[in-house]
């Protein structure tokens, strides 16, 4: 989000218990230790006219992530009603919530200190997903026996330098192989391909972040977890990227290979997220 778009009154902040009058203003300490080390976790979600999606899943995740990370457990209600604050009268169509848990202020290091967690929550509007996807295969592979692996950390300077690779090749979303040679994931989405009319995805175990709208398709729709060489994507008759903001999207193009857009599985899929979307919005108010 740029500068500008902090100023817009539509953006509302909340940090440690506080709605903030001025979201582009100072929030938390300099010495805080997401800041200064990446030393935090973090959820994106999404909420349609005010009504937050699978919020429950979300903090059953931000609270795994803490837990693996070494930060004390978060208190759910404070999150909630942090949520619930800076969601209160909004008319957006459709909004983000960025839910971030830190280790609090701390020693310029990577030790940390005695003071409690920061916690903030921002709600901003969200656009529209795009139709479809274009994705770009990055030379670096993701460590799935690191210490992070399959954490939602704010460590994400990774995805950071991939996500730039893939968009200076024109594509939108860049996608890792893990140390194995196997498919692993998106910077910030999951991946699903059809091959021989079977929908695919990576197993947990391929290091990929466990997904809630990854977890929602396998349940809604169905599909077989397998780690396979990345190379299978060759073989992909349709792909497609799962995640909070993208919902069900089609692939059109991975790297060189043109794909349909959207294929029968997708399109099957994206039906049966459209017939079951509404049962996890939550009335927060």
């Amino acid at each position: 989000m740029s500068a500008a778009r902090w100023k817009d009154a539509r953006v509302r902040a909340w940090v440690n218990g506080q709605l903030l009058e001025d979201p582009a203003g100072p929030a938390v300490a300099v010495s805080d230790h997401g800041l200064t080390v990446g030393d935090g976790v973090f959820e994106a979600v999404k909420a349609v006219q005010g009504s937050p999606f699978a919020l429950e899943r979300h903090l059953e995740r931000l609270t795994a992530s803490a837990a693996g990370l070494g930060l004390p457990e978060p208190d759910l209600a404070e999150v909630r009603r942090g949520v619930a604050e800076v969601l209160a009268g909004t008319q957006e169509p459709l909004s983000r919530i960025r839910i971030t848990y830190t280790g609090g202020p701390a020693p310029l290091g990577s030790g940390r200190g005695d003071a409690p967690p920061t916690l903030v929550v921002v709600a901003a509007p969200l656009a529209e997903a795009v139709e479809s996807s274009r994705v770009a295969t990055v030379p670096w592979p993701r460590n799935e026996r690191g210490a992070l692996a399959g954490l939602k950390t704010t460590s994400y300077g990774e995805n950071v330098v991939m996500l730039a690779y893939a968009n200076e090749r024109g594509a939108g979303e860049a996608v890792m192989a893990n140390l194995a040679g196997h498919l692993c994931e998106g910077t910030g989405s999951n991946v699903f391909y059809v091959v021989d009319g079977e929908l695919r995805t990576p197993s947990l175990e391929s290091g990929c972040l466990a997904g809630v709208t990854r977890a929602l398709v396998l349940e809604w729709y169905g599909g077989r977890e397998v780690d396979e060489p990345i190379e299978v994507i060759q073989d992909a008759s349709e792909v497609f990227l799962a995640s909070t903001t993208r919902d069900v999207q089609p692939v059109s193009h991975w790297d060189d290979l043109e794909l349909p857009v959207p294929g029968p599985v997708t399109k099957a899929a994206q039906g049966a997220w459209r017939d079951h979307e509404a049962s996890m919005l939550e009335d927060i108010s």
